[in-house]
């Protein structure tokens, strides 16, 4: 019995961003028909709750195989310039059980998750959308940049983050990169107010408000996983189109979108749906070019699951990854 075990840069030559979108789109369609089971994430503090230990389990008869991520969340580390999660999904195959593979999970998930905003990008922004903003400056707003940049063609990008010497730094290593026009901002409100903007941050309060946003403008809020922590305020959730990956996920854990809830400005039909009905056209997507769309990320096992199958057939198909026979 052989496992193949897949690391962070084959993870990152395997899955590309704007591939990996392609892939979402698979997945997504797959969580919103239920064809693939996406149970709730458990979720275990440590004992001093500096950090947590996250399990994913889901199964999907399509892909032929189940699994889990199985990652620490550690919220300090961006600080330390170390991914906030650790860890990795395993997969099994769906008939034997037999282990299949064991997929590097930061990486995975940094790509995904990007993959994810830019097909809800790619389904709701304007077609003539020509900037970005970026609030944040880890790992996700780097991958984010190549997500935006695979769905629309941009012609500048401004990144803003709490630490301006952080952000000025990011800006300038990811120009010279891509060969993008990509600064850093002093001013939240120029980041805020551009064609597309993605919030992925670890802030547990807004960064950004709905006055600063435009018309016609898509939203992407990534960072914020919990029902007491939210990165926009109450008046840009209840201005736009809402959209997120899975119901039950939003209204469990989306501190973005309950939280007006409980204000009492809005009510759980706000949301539009989810990305996958829009994919199936059961609902529909953007419906004026003056509407603003938001699209609230909160990530799910289906995606993991889809982007790590996909990882491993091509690593069988390249005869690349290690293996172990147990």
């Amino acid at each position: 019995m052989a496992l193949t075990i897949i690391n962070a840069a084959l993870t990152r030559q395997l899955l590309p961003v704007s591939e990996c979108i392609d892939v979402m789109e698979t997945a997504m369609l797959a969580a919103s028909s239920r064809t693939v089971a996406v149970p709730p994430r458990m979720s275990t503090p440590l004992g001093d709750n500096s950090a947590s230990l996250m399990l994913m389990p889901g199964s999907s008869r399509e892909l032929g195989c189940y699994g889990a991520k199985v990652i620490g969340l550690h919220p300090d580390n961006p600080g330390k310039d170390l991914p906030a999660i650790q860890g990795f999904v395993v997969l099994f195959d769906y008939l034997t059980g037999a282990p299949l593979a064991l997929v590097e999970g930061a990486t995975l998930t940094a790509i995904r998750t990007a993959a994810a905003s830019g097909l809800a990008t790619r389904l709701l922004a304007r077609e003539d959308a020509k900037s970005c903003g970026i609030f944040g400056t880890g790992v996700q707003a780097i991958s984010h940049i190549d997500a935006m940049c695979a769905v629309r063609p941009l012609e500048k990008i401004l990144l803003w983050g709490r630490n301006m010497d952080k952000t000025r730094a990011l800006a300038a290593r990811q120009a010279e990169i891509t060969g993008l026009n990509i600064l850093a901002s002093e001013n939240p409100v120029d980041v805020g107010s551009c064609d597309l903007v993605c919030t992925v941050t670890a802030s547990a309060t807004p960064v950004l408000m709905g006055d600063w946003v435009q018309s016609g403008a898509h939203v992407n809020l990534v960072g914020s996983h919990t029902l007491s922590t939210r990165e926009a305020d109450t008046e840009l959730v209840a201005g736009s189109a809402v959209y997120v990956d899975l119901l039950e996920s939003a209204i469990n854990e989306s501190g973005d979108v309950m939280i007006p809830v409980q204000e009492g400005r809005l009510d759980r039909g706000h949301i539009r749906g989810e990305i996958g009905q829009l994919l199936s056209g059961e609902i529909a997507g953007r419906t004026d070019p003056g509407q603003i769309t938001l699209y609230k990320s909160l990530g799910n096992t289906a995606q993991d699951l889809y982007a790590a199958a996909h990882v491993y057939k091509k690593a069988l198909e390249l005869n690349l990854g290690l293996t172990a026979d147990f």
